[in-house]
């Protein structure tokens, strides 16, 4: 074991559990837990723990994946704002989480801490972090965003007033859609190659971002939960998935690294809805709910700022 990435890996394996023994409190099903190993046959090598359900009460399809892997070389996509270190060996590891709730009224979410090391021979080891959380309403909710986006920006004002604007408009401008000029959702925040506050400090400012995540997401679960919904919501519901799942392809980073790196498969699609669908050229209908998601929620606001409603 490294010593240099030991406590990061403690860390993250930790957060993955005590996320897994909330959510499945929440919903009743035990989460399978899939253990895999990359042998040193493989162009990759390392290890993780897979845990998903399927079919759940509450979550129709969730995941939180953990993975520790090295390689050789540093794939371009880890590489492109660190040329110097193009070719160096590397590890990487990271907690990685999508859950996609059954009810419409429930927001998807997503959640990654990461951590980087870049080991260049003859040279001092190279670490950055990286991660962040972001809601994806169907139906939005104003007091939903507001919670959200103010628990976000508690996690980091110990590290810097200027920090969760910063990352609340990097977590806009990077689930952003470009094809579609959409955003993905009301957003969070979101920060890459880190290490401005040294190895120590960046890497509290991570476990505080990972800390945040059930008590920024879990209370609107159990808000929005129970709320009555018929075929019209699940048919938008499935619609917006898939510009989930463009975004994932197309634009994600993460998505990309685990693919070039010769990551498994199983575990970097893991965050695909279960049930997605397309319509051609389809726009809803003026003063409709699902209108009001695309005029009201999939813009930039100040969410943290706005009043709580009475």
């Amino acid at each position: 074991m490294n010593p240099i990435t030991a406590p990061v890996r403690a860390y993250l394996l930790g957060l993955q559990d005590r996320i897994i023994q909330a959510l499945q409190q929440e919903d009743g099903n035990t989460f399978i837990s899939d253990a895999w190993q990359k042998g040193p046959e493989e162009r990759l090598q390392g290890d993780g723990i897979s845990r998903l359900v399927e079919e759940g009460q509450v979550f129709e399809r969730g995941g939180c994946n953990f993975s520790h892997v090295r390689g050789a070389a540093m794939p371009p996509s880890a590489t492109q704002h660190r040329p110097e270190l193009a070719g160096a060996p590397f590890e990487a590891m990271g907690v990685s989480l999508v859950i996609h709730p059954r009810n419409p009224y429930v927001p998807t979410v997503h959640l990654n801490v990461r951590m980087f090391a870049a080991l260049p021979e003859g040279r001092e080891p190279v670490m950055w972090f990286g991660g962040g959380m972001d809601l994806t309403p169907y139906y939005g909710v104003e007091e939903d965003a507001v919670h959200f986006h103010r628990v976000c920006r508690d996690a980091l004002t110990p590290f810097g007033s200027e920090l969760h604007p910063r990352f609340k408009r990097w977590c806009d401008e990077y689930f952003f859609l470009k094809h579609r000029n959409e955003p993905r959702g009301v957003g969070g925040i979101f920060f890459d190659d880190f290490s401005e506050l040294g190895v120590e400090g960046s890497f509290a400012m991570m476990r505080a971002v990972g800390d945040a995540f059930v008590p920024a997401y879990l209370p609107i679960v159990q808000r929005r939960r129970a709320t009555p919904y018929g075929e019209r919501e699940r048919e938008f519901q499935a619609y917006r998935r898939g510009r989930y799942v463009e975004f994932n392809l197309v634009w994600d980073r993460g998505t990309l690294f685990g693919l070039q790196s010769g990551g498994r498969t199983e575990s970097i699609l893991m965050s695909m809805p279960p049930r997605v669908s397309w319509r051609y050229d389809w726009k809803p209908e003026a003063g409709t709910p699902e209108a009001r998601l695309y005029t009201d929620f999939l813009r930039p606001r100040e969410w943290a700022d706005e009043p709580t409603a009475a």
